[in-house]
């Protein structure tokens, strides 16, 4: 029995219709930005498995900081004791971070550490004997697959099964110069009784790589500061040099009261979530009164293999080769949006950092599961490359170790495409 065979005997796939898929593909190994099938097939990773691999799989630096780690300690219960490297990933990221995040707390993933994020604002208020329990997102957005996560994300196919069982969560458009001052007077009809704004700050990226520029979002911001309502910025996929810079709020001046952060956290080596937060919020939930604590936690919380990935991965972005790789990669796909941009096929073209979104020219519908998606999954991965695109979207997220000449592969390969399909 094949291996393809065996997956399919006993094991279900994310956001997969089971019944129509073809046949998962197994990966014996990574290299780079290259993964390895098992009928020997070579696939240029565009997409960074899911955007969390930044700097290439098994990267020797990464594997060998976590077997050093493996042997001195895997894992301790993170309620009453605590060790070095979740102390050193704290202090390390904390000082990349605007200096209102004072205080980290660990989770298991993107979406448990919004879900912790909700629930510290929330009880931020309650703490203070204020009933405060509005929740304002972006339109389109996507914060996770969790209860939490998924009700403040933008309502679609994927939640419909769940809507009744979904808070209540009040949506508004991306800000731009001309809703700025619509989007400010309803954030004021409601300051009293909202919590928080979460949002995915420049780029909303499972709704397409759909961008929005920082000014706005920055005076939006500041109004809602002046409004007493706390921030929530949702860097999950933003962070870690996705945008160009470190951290996507490195484009704004207004700093957020709490940040979310995992994907590429630990280089894409296994799975972690953060989520940061100001002091003010951290001295609200202290208190002679032990229910006022936050009580919230995972069994592998700060678990010390993680953490010494998250290390590692941190040293590697901070090198100044993958400074300069991520600037290659941004100069490269500019010049491709400048290459490609008016050809009849290209509806839009979206560009910041090393994210690329081409838009393809539909005429009708351009939902997720429009039929246009599975031919151009099925067309890149007979030519060797994964792409994962969202509906006629396509995207390019590539690890930062990626070459030119394979980047210039992938973008004659879409054109290609954009010419035959």
């Amino acid at each position: 029995m094949t291996l393809s065979q065996r997956d399919q005997k006993s094991i279900w796939h994310p956001y997969t219709q089971m019944l129509s898929a073809p046949p998962a593909i197994p990966i014996l190994r990574g290299q780079g930005a290259y993964l390895y099938s098992d009928e020997g097939k070579r696939y240029i990773d565009a997409v960074s498995s899911w955007w969390v691999t930044l700097h290439g799989h098994a990267h020797p630096y990464i594997a060998g900081k976590v077997s050093e780690q493996l042997l001195e300690l895997e894992q301790v219960i993170f309620a009453g004791f605590t060790h070095k490297p979740a102390i050193e990933l704290a202090e390390a990221l904390l000082a990349l971070l605007p200096e209102k995040q004072t205080k980290v707390f660990y989770t298991d993933n993107g979406s448990t550490a919004v879900e912790v994020a909700l629930k510290m604002c929330l009880q931020f208020w309650s703490n203070q004997g204020q009933v405060r329990q509005k929740i304002i997102a972006f339109k389109n957005g996507y914060h996770g697959d969790t209860f939490g996560a998924m009700s403040v994300s933008g309502r679609s196919a994927w939640t419909k099964a769940f809507e009744d069982l979904l808070f209540d969560v009040m949506f508004i458009d991306t800000p731009n110069q001309d809703n700025l001052a619509a989007l400010k007077t309803f954030i004021s009809t409601h300051a009293t009784d909202t919590a928080c704004f979460i949002y995915e700050p420049l780029v909303q990226g499972s709704a397409g790589m759909l961008m929005h520029e920082p000014a706005a979002l920055d005076e939006l911001l500041v109004h809602c500061h002046q409004e007493g309502i706390l921030l929530i910025q949702d860097e999950v996929f933003t962070g870690f040099g996705r945008t160009g810079r470190h951290f996507a709020c490195d484009y704004l001046r207004q700093a957020p009261d709490l940040m979310c952060f995992s994907k590429g956290l630990t280089g894409g080596t296994m799975p972690m979530g953060i989520t940061t937060c100001s002091a003010e919020i951290y001295e609200a939930f202290l208190s002679a009164d032990k229910t006022r604590a936050l009580f919230h936690g995972h069994s592998f919380t700060a678990n010390p293999l993680a953490c010494r990935a998250a290390l590692a991965s941190l040293d590697l972005l901070l090198q100044k080769e993958t400074q300069e790789n991520i600037s290659r990669i941004c100069k490269q796909h500019r010049q491709f949006r400048k290459h490609i941009q008016n050809h009849p096929k290209v509806k839009q073209i979206r560009q910041l950092g090393t994210i690329l979104a081409l838009e393809w020219e539909t005429g009708t519908d351009s939902s997720y599961f429009h039929d246009l998606r599975d031919r151009l999954y099925t067309y890149f991965l007979e030519n060797g490359i994964l792409l994962r695109p969202l509906g006629n979207i396509i995207y390019l997220l590539p690890p930062y170790c990626i070459t030119d000449k394979d980047l210039n592969y992938i973008y004659f390969t879409i054109e290609k495409a954009l010419n035959i399909l």
